[in-house]
C-alpha cells in the first residue's frame, strides 16, 4: 500500500494520527507526515506501508478535514 500526504494542503491537525500512529506523524513544522521503517519521509515522499495497516489508514485518509491524505493499494 502506498501512501503520502498533499501538503501543500495538511493544516497539521493531527486526525491522522489519531487514526494510525505506525504510519502518520506531526512533526515539528507542525504538519503531518508519513512514517516507513520507522523513518519520517519527506515532504510529498510516497511511503509503502503493511496492507495490514489498511483499514487504520483509510480512517485516517477518510476523516482528514483537508482531504490531503492519498493511497493507493
Amino acid at each position: 500500500m502506498r501512501v503520502w500526504i498533499d501538503h501543500d494542503e495538511c493544516a497539521g491537525v493531527g486526525v491522522c494520527v489519531d487514526a494510525c500512529p505506525e504510519v502518520f506523524i506531526l512533526a515539528s513544522d507542525g504538519l503531518a507526515y508519513v512514517i516507513q521503517g520507522g523513518q519520517i519521509m519527506g515532504r510529498n515522499e510516497v511511503a509503502v506501508v503493511d496492507d495490514s495497516l489498511g483499514d487504520s489508514i483509510m480512517d485516517a485518509a477518510e476523516d482528514c478535514p483537508q482531504d490531503c491524505i492519498y493511497v493507493e493499494a
